[in-house]
């Protein structure tokens, strides 16, 4: 079976490296006004679709602050939650998600969040990268890899694998990434991501693993 190579060595530099990209001291002061819980991690995830991660952390505060529970979603209108998620992406179709899925949480789960993968799944809204960072983040539970745009971007670029969407790269990492190294996946590569190899332009003169990376499709970089 193909496997990564250098996989050992990359890893412990991007975790070395990016140690020194810290989050700013207000950012982590809000997210700690949360209750960190699986409902908490499931609402936040469903908002930060299609959004940027500073428009989803003000909404996030805003909503579950006070309304961190799916009864306490359940007695709010629509309308309601619109105005505490507003301007996010896409907030009047998640401020109806919201609702359902805290409705089905109380009726059919007896108000938590379900530790089965497949359970997730079946709740309207929630597709494979919201229940793999639930399982992950929410329910601190391994074998899972949560795959988002910066997760799937990556691997393709550093020439790891030859994958179209997400689904596809979850199911190729699967196969070739080492366990060990699947708990920390999912955050380094979003720091990455976000920082240094960027969609457009990537900053390859920065990047401490560029020795080892093939950079596939990147026709302009910094």
């Amino acid at each position: 079976m193909k496997s990564i190579e250098n996989a050992d060595k990359i890893f412990k530099i991007l975790k070395d490296e990016l140690e020194k990209y810290k989050i700013p001291v207000l950012s982590r002061l809000k997210w700690e006004e949360i209750v960190h819980t699986p409902f908490t991690t499931l609402i936040s995830c469903i908002l930060s679709l299609r959004t940027k991660d500073e428009v989803t952390e003000k909404a996030s505060v805003k909503l579950l602050k006070e309304y961190n529970t799916p009864k306490k979603i359940i007695s709010l209108s629509e309308k309601q939650i619109q105005k505490l998620i507003y301007p996010v992406g896409f907030y009047k179709t998640k401020a109806k998600r919201i609702k359902e899925i805290s409705k089905t949480l109380i009726e059919k789960y007896n108000g938590m969040v379900p530790e089965d993968f497949d359970e997730l799944l079946s709740l309207r809204g929630v597709g494979r990268k919201t229940a793999n960072i639930v399982m992950v983040y929410g329910h601190k539970k391994k074998g899972y890899i949560p795959i988002d745009t910066h997760c799937h971007r990556i691997p393709n670029r550093l020439g790891w694998i030859n994958t179209k969407t997400p689904e596809q790269t979850e199911k190729a990492l699967r196969r070739l990434l080492p366990k060990k190294y699947w708990d920390d996946f999912n955050h380094i590569f979003v720091k990455f991501g976000q920082i240094i190899c960027v969609p457009i332009s990537p900053f390859c003169n920065q990047c401490p693993i560029k020795k080892y990376c093939k950079q596939i499709s990147v026709t302009l970089h910094r």
